[in-house]
Parts: structure tokens; sequence; C-alpha cells
């Protein structure tokens, strides 16, 4: 079995890239426009594990350095009310890759449950449009075997985690790859940090493409807890007697699920810092190979900011104030656990320093990615193609309702119908009290207006009504 080292070459990322000029009006397929003068562009999508809205500087970050990111939001589009498919990560990845919502899509929640054949999968649509495809870092979509197996899903190329919880470390002794169109392990040295391969990997990938577009998906498992890190990234947070310039920390101890950490507060920062810079290098790539003008690369979080592996809600929501102004952090439904940060940047296309109010999710990616790819939008999806609003157009239809569903620590639902904002908390599988806010007015979702506004809370209960179907998989019954 091969062993993977940080100085072998190693596999590539899946980025979303964008060339070329576009012609229509960003809903158009390219069957639609003028065929001669269309470049099908490359796409890099980077989507970082569990980091919070408030976690990069472009987004109100004071404590945790994030150069490289900052410098992508000056240069493009920065996002203020995009959401996430969901507050965990297996079904906010299933919403990416299907455009449909929680509502909708086979995988609801955690747990190893592969995406079914008859899905619409984003990676298969843009190869049957001659990308090539390529991954590097978490799916958490199935495993080796099953149909969501990587191979089964559209994926050329792929390094990375096939279970969900072998994301949670940073160190491993393997890892799995696409060989002969099938999933197989391979050894990686043990010293490596697996996101620094990845990052290699994703940069090997850019290098071998020659006359094919490419989709690349780097799908990093940073920040999310183990909280571990090169010493590089740590030392800035450290003083020079070597403790943390977060103190008093509270040590996270051996023994548990996740391995020691002496400093949470500054290992945090620094894996914040880390995926920065990997980022960074992505970024230069593309600046070596002259790919700058033709690549549209879109940056952002699978749900907010996560209080494990000995990281508190103290240092999340006060010492970083990961989650911004919003309330809430992975596993809520509250705004902090779903809006995340979401950058664009496409240089001579997507206008420099410009911020968006669009109200998108998730599922608009597949749609998005479709009017740039000139494929048909599958039936049956409930995303909408914002590529007019990246290019800095008026969009001629936008989301009516977004919505959310999740089953951990008891279900509930959540709505969104412009300012307005509704979630419904379930015991035994019985509705006990919906909650309802004005984001416009209150987005730190502190009053609760539901007494005061009986027939709003009503529409908006009938609205998450209509969006949930009955789950096909028994795991994500209502209970």
């Amino acid at each position: 079995m091969r062993t993977f080292h940080l100085q072998m070459p190693q596999l590539c990322l899946a980025l979303f890239l964008f060339c070329g000029s576009f012609l229509g009006n960003g809903t158009q397929t390219l069957a639609q426009g003028k065929k001669s003068s269309y470049v099908k562009p490359n796409i890099i999508f980077i989507l970082a594990d569990d980091m919070g809205y408030g976690d990069l500087g472009s987004y109100g970050q004071t404590k945790i350095k994030t150069p490289h990111l900052d410098q992508l939001a000056a240069g493009g589009r920065r996002y203020t009310q995009f959401y996430a498919g969901s507050t965990v990560c297996a079904p906010s990845r299933a919403a990416l890759m299907t455009g449909q919502h929680t509502g909708h899509t086979y995988i609801r929640g955690n747990g190893e449950v592969p995406l079914p054949p008859t899905e619409a999968s984003l990676p298969i649509l843009l190869q049957k449009s001659g990308y090539r495809t390529g991954m590097v870092g978490k799916w958490g979509l199935g495993l080796k075997g099953t149909t969501g197996a990587p191979e089964k899903q559209g994926w050329d190329f792929f390094t990375g985690h096939l279970h969900h919880l072998e994301g949670h470390f940073q160190q491993a002794d393997s890892l799995w790859t696409l060989r002969e169109g099938k999933s197989q392990r391979i050894a990686v040295a043990k010293d490596v940090y697996l996101n620094e391969l990845f990052t290699q990997e994703a940069l090997r990938f850019v290098d071998d493409q020659q006359k094919s577009p490419f989709f690349l998906y780097v799908s990093y498992t940073l920040p999310h807890a183990e909280l571990r890190v090169p010493d590089r990234y740590l030392q800035p947070y450290l003083t020079a007697e070597g403790q943390s310039v977060f103190a008093p920390e509270k040590a996270h101890p051996a023994g548990q699920h996740y391995r020691a950490q002496p400093f949470p507060k500054a290992a945090y920062a620094a894996m914040v810092t880390s995926i920065d810079d990997y980022v960074g290098q992505i970024l230069r790539k593309l600046e070596e190979r002259g790919l700058t003008e033709n690549t549209l690369v879109i940056f952002t979080s699978d749900n907010g900011t996560h209080v494990e592996g000995g990281r508190k809600m103290e240092d999340a929501m006060q010492v970083f104030q990961s989650s911004g102004l919003l309330r809430g952090v992975k596993r809520d439904l509250y705004e902090g656990g779903i809006r995340v940060p979401f950058l664009v940047s496409w240089k001579g296309h997507v206008k420099p320093g410009t911020t968006s109010t669009y109200l998108g999710a998730f599922w608009d990616i597949l749609p998005t990615f479709a009017a740039l790819a000139g494929a048909p939008t599958p039936a049956g999806i409930d995303g909408l193609s914002f590529l007019p609003d990246l290019l800095g157009k008026k969009m001629k239809k936008q989301h009516e309702v977004l919505y959310w569903e999740f089953g951990e620590g008891g279900f509930k639902q959540a709505v969104r119908k412009g300012d307005w904002k509704a979630i419904r908390f379930y015991k035994d599988g019985r509705p006990t009290r919906t909650e309802l806010y004005r984001l416009d007015k209150d987005l730190g979702e502190k009053q609760d207006l539901a007494a005061s506004n009986v027939q709003k809370v009503k529409e908006m209960e009938a609205l998450m009504d209509q969006q949930h179907t009955t789950p096909q998989n028994s795991l994500f019954q209502i209970k």
C-alpha cells in the first residue's frame, strides 16, 4: 500500500472555476446562448468545516488573522445572507450536491447514509457537460461499495475521507482515493496533517488540467475539532513564553473522542488561519497558471461554528464572536447555525469590493453551476441560479421562502420568508412551540414575536408543512 508524504505528488482539490465570458442573462443555458462565443469556465468551490459567520476579517473578525480570504473578499463579492444546506455536515453537503433543501433531499441528518442513484448530482451534471471533476477532503455521502461512493456520483478524481467520522481527526494513517475507477484505501504517513495533503493534491489537480474545463471541490476539515494544527500556524497565537495569547485557557484532556489540546482557543484561531493560508496557496497557483481571469472561486462553510474538542460556548460567542451578531452555533437553526460566510471572486467579471444581500442557500449552487456549464437545470430541485447576481445584474426571480429541518436533539424546522424567520420545535414527534423573529430589526433573534403575531405564526407553520415531505429513510423521520 502506497504511503503519502508531503514531499510526494498529491491529488487534486475540487474547486469550481469559471472561464470565459458569459453571454446570457445568467439563467439561460449554453444551448440557449451563442455557442460559438462561449468558453466553459473552470469552477473552484472551497468548503470550510464548522467555520462561523464571524470568523473572517471581512465579516468583522478582529482576533483571528485571515489575510488571504480578506483579499478574496476585497477582490470579489461578499454575501451577507447566504445559508448552508443544514446545521451539520452531511445534509448540508447533500443539499449542495442535489440542489434540494432538507425537506426534500434524501440525506437530512448525519449518519452513514449514501446518496441514492436517483439523486441529481452536481459532479455528474458537470461531468456530462465536459468537465474534469475532482475532489479532495471530506465527502461523507457514501462509503465504498454504496450508491453514494465517489465513483458512482460523478467524480473523476478523489482523495479524502468517505466516512464523516474520519474527518474528525487532523492526522490519520490512511485516506481513500480512486484507483481504476474504484474507491481504495491508501496509507498516509502519521506525521502528515491531512489538510496540508489536501492542499497539495488540489494544487496538483490544477497543474494536471490541460484542455477540458474543470470543477474542483476542496472540502477541508478545518476548523472542525479535533483542535490540532501545525506549529507554524499556532505560533502567532502564543506568547514568547509559549502560552496562549487568549489566556486563561482550559485544557481539553486526553482520553476523550478528540485528543488533548492545552490551548483550545489558540488552536481554533490557528486552524482558521491555516485554511486561510491554504486558500492563498490555491489562489497563487491560479496566478502562476494564468487562470485567474477564467476561474470562478467560491469560499464558504458547511454550517456554523462548533463547541467541541475543548472549545466552549464562551469561546465561540464572546472571545471570538465566531457567529458575529448572530444567535446560535452548529446544530441550531438559529442564524448562527446556518448563515455562513460566502465569498465569490472572478477577475474581470465579478466586481471587486462589492456586497450582496441576495437571499440564497446551498441548493442554489447546482443550478448556478449548470448555467455556467451550459447544462439544463434538473427538474425537481429547490435551487435558483444566482448567476445574474454574481455578475452584478438584477435577479428576475428570487426565493419566496427558504426551509430547513433537522432531527438531532429533538426535531425542529425553520423557514425564512422575506425578513420573517420562524423556528418550530418538537418533542416526541409533536410540535411544542414556534418562535418568530424579524431579522431586519432583530438580527440576533433575541425577541420572540410569536405571541403578538398569531396569524404570521400560522402562515409560517403552513409553509413548513408545505416544504416538508416524508423522508424515504426512516432515520430522518420526525421524532
